[in-house]
């Protein structure tokens, strides 16, 4: 998360950077809402990758163990599309979502305030939100503030403010410290988020145990939309789709969930055969996709994998810390495998990324369902995401102050010119702020009861 090194102008701390792209299951349809659901668990995993104004994610890990592969945590990649259907459903739930998004924030940038606080820097600012004041107060010479747009936040250093009475060579300034330091304050954001996410993961497994899942054929239809293609045609939420087209669904894979979506998405206005399973019969259900303003098609369910999930409580607090370090470490190796496949087919990703509206969406999603630990899961890829994004050697990230840094040591302690590093930082910010501007607009306009008016 990039550090603004004046409190006058003080710049965004980069968050939700990611993307809703679905190629592994679970996923749901695109008619619907953005719910990563299997079972009943709308949020199971989500690797979201955190930037600035932008928010997103791109879900891949699923923190489960196996059924039959026990202790061994499953792998299922999944990643949800951001597609036309997003829901922010009741207030409450809204609320939830952006208190855990705060919270993530806070945590990032409390890293930073405290890694230069301890180390005697000095800090003028420490801001959750952008924008006006809503409300502040001043102690040891730092204003706290809460600002109108809960999108991110920053610390401010006073060490280009022409406000300042610090004299420009003192010390304790930022600028001056040595480069150990200035790693250390920059990189503690990252730091503070990998922490969070392994305390969250723990306190999800010492409350609500180890979620073990067992695998069946086909998918599940846990919800089917009011006035929909699919409730217009008779499919019944509960329903299991085990063939399309003629095409038979293996149990839980990698594409199962999304090899229905497709279907579903490349015919709009032509009749779709679904073989369903309801209670003990089988039916062939005809289901006529409705067309998307972009020409897609579109049913209006929600679709996961068909999964049985049951819970497993350590037996100890030994057993818990185990449980939470298999979980942190197979989740955070998906998170890097998921930005890595990200970024090595960015051509066809590029367009499934989504902004803070979309993560609000899902994060009300998983406030709402009946999954009581879904808000843990939610909660700890986003701190992963934001972690390693942050790293990213690109300007207003972390990861590009610490570029700027090791140039600086790579030549012998001389800093590039101060006019050339605002510049690079400068067009970043400007840059992911655009982008921003345009998810938020685009996003909102997938949202369902807008959708609705238009």
């Amino acid at each position: 998360m990039f550090i603004n090194l004046s409190s006058s102008r003080p710049s965004p701390s980069l968050w939700f950077f990611s993307r809703l792209s679905n190629s592994k299951p679970p996923l749901l349809d695109h008619a619907l809402k953005p719910k990563a659901l299997f079972s009943k668990s709308p949020l199971s995993s989500i690797c979201c990758s955190f930037s600035s104004t932008t928010v997103g994610f791109q879900c891949k890990n699923r923190f489960f163990y196996q059924k039959g592969c026990y202790p061994l945590l499953q792998r299922l990649d999944f990643k949800t599309q951001a597609v036309p259907g997003f829901d922010f459903g009741g207030v409450e739930s809204v609320l939830e979502a952006a208190a855990v998004l705060t919270a993530i924030v806070v945590v990032h940038e409390g890293g930073h305030f405290l890694a230069a606080y301890l180390q005697g820097i000095h800090v003028s600012k420490f801001a959750v939100g952008f924008g006006p004041i809503l409300a502040k107060f001043t102690a040891n010479n730092v204003e706290y503030s809460i600002r109108a747009f809960p999108l991110g936040g920053f610390v401010g250093f006073p060490d280009n403010d022409p406000e300042s009475d610090i004299p420009v060579d003192d010390v304790n300034l930022l600028k001056n410290r040595p480069i150990i330091d200035r790693v250390i304050v920059i990189s503690a954001g990252v730091v503070a988020n990998i922490i969070f996410a392994y305390v969250i993961i723990f306190a999800q497994v010492l409350s609500f145990g180890l979620s073990i899942q067992e695998a069946f054929p086909g998918v599940l239809v846990p919800e089917v939309r009011t006035a929909s293609a699919a409730s217009r045609d008779g499919l019944r939420a509960g329903d299991i789709i085990l063939a399309i087209n003629g095409s038979e669904l293996p149990k839980t894979g990698p594409n199962v969930v999304s090899e229905v979506v497709d279907i579903i998405k490349n015919n709009p206005k032509r009749n779709v055969l679904l073989r369903v399973e309801r209670g003990q019969q089988d039916l062939d259900i005809g289901v006529t996709p409705d067309e998307n303003f972009d020409g897609t098609g579109r049913i209006g369910v929600q679709l996961s994998p068909n999964v049985k999930i049951t819970k497993v409580i350590p037996k100890n607090i030994f057993e818990a810390f185990n449980f939470a370090g298999r979980g942190f470490w197979i989740l955070s190796s998906n998170v890097l495998d998921s930005l890595k496949q990200t970024f090595l087919n960015f051509s066809q990703s590029a367009s499934k990324i989504s902004g803070p509206v979309a993560i609000i969406a899902v994060g009300a999603e998983v406030a709402r369902s009946p999954n009581v630990d879904g808000l843990f899961q939610f909660a700890a890829v986003l701190n992963l995401n934001l972690a390693v994004i942050n790293l990213l050697p690109l300007p207003a990230l972390d990861g590009g102050s610490l570029a700027l840094i090791l140039i600086e040591a790579a030549r012998g302690g001389r800093k590039l010119p101060l006019e050339l590093e605002q510049g690079i930082m400068s067009s970043g910010i400007v840059a992911v702020t655009l982008l921003g501007l345009f998810l938020i607009i685009r996003d909102t306009f997938n949202l369902d009861f807008i959708r609705d008016m238009l």
